[in-house]
């Protein structure tokens, strides 16, 4: 009974994180039927439901969440317990759920990854792209990556890695054509292209000022932005990782330096109340390693 409580703990554990029974019984190599035979198992045995399903979802109950972050706490340690017993210190072996930004990921991140599996070949991620912050006990996430001002949700582990700021630019063709920019209150003067997964898209902080722009152009992505920018299509407020090369062969030039944009901080976040796995803690530090080759963090 022991063993069969601990592999339904596992199936519940995927079938909870990949919202489908049919996609963690691909990936435990399993059938549906098994997977639903051990959820009912489950369900049976701690007299509660754990999961309501529908013909289109699935969802957790109170008591399944509640439920899903014991049993995550509990088979990571055990995970970890038992790598650490086969020489875990030499040979890190495991699974890494790892969720970062888009732009931030695509653009500096994926060669980070590329090294580090590298480095440790006995470990696999699962990288996963977002620029919304994601429930990490719900979604299975062991570590995410996030570029913010501050974090407005406490209860996350957190560790700041590095410190950057945004940077307003644009193409010189588009200032060859429009009205000079002294100050950032000349910006209501010009076509502004707007992040909207920003707090407050349409203003802009800078120094001790805020000023209220406005354009044709708004989008979720800040790649995008920037091949606008190049483009010649208007002013960007855009994080400096992103045009750092681009500022440096001048197809960008930056403007209003004597106004500073508010710095941002790069955060690791670990889901709340649990020690983090020693392969966790590795990636941790060889992101950070590779992030402090970019001489443009502060």
């Amino acid at each position: 009974m022991a063993t069969d409580k601990f592999v339904a703990m596992k199936i519940f554990r995927r079938v909870a994180e990949l919202k489908s029974f049919t996609l963690a019984a691909d990936d435990l190599d399993t059938t549906p039927a098994t997977v639903s035979k051990h959820i009912a198992f489950l369900e049976r045995d701690l007299g509660t439901r754990l999961i309501h399903r529908t013909t289109r979802r699935l969802n957790l109950s109170d008591a399944g969440l509640t439920f899903l972050k014991r049993t995550q706490e509990l088979l990571d340690a055990l995970e970890e317990a038992e790598l650490e017993a086969q020489g875990y210190q030499t040979s890190p072996k495991g699974s890494i759920r790892l969720n970062v930004p888009m732009s931030f990921g695509l653009t500096h991140l994926t060669e980070a990854v590329d090294s580090f599996l590298r480095r440790y070949p006995d470990i696999d991620i699962d990288l996963q792209f977002s620029d919304r912050l994601v429930d990490l006990v719900e979604q299975g996430v062991d570590l995410a990556i996030r570029v913010r001002h501050s974090l407005a949700d406490s209860s996350l582990q957190a560790r700041a890695l590095k410190q950057s700021r945004n940077v307003v630019c644009a193409a010189p063709s588009y200032l060859a054509q429009n009205p000079e920019i002294r100050c950032p209150d000349d910006l209501v003067h010009h076509n502004c292209l707007l992040y909207t997964l920003h707090d407050r898209p349409k203003v802009w902080e800078l120094g001790n000022q805020e000023v209220i722009v406005g354009g044709n152009f708004r989008t979720d992505s800040s790649l995008a932005i920037r091949e606008c920018l190049i483009a010649g299509a208007g002013i960007g407020f855009i994080p400096r990782f992103l045009v750092e090369n681009d500022l440096e062969n001048q197809k960008l030039v930056p403007l209003l330096t004597d106004f500073p944009a508010k710095p941002y901080t790069v955060f690791a976040l670990f889901p709340p109340g649990r020690k983090q796995p020693a392969k966790v803690r590795l990636l941790v530090a060889h992101l950070e390693e590779h992030l402090n080759q970019k001489s443009f963090w502060e």
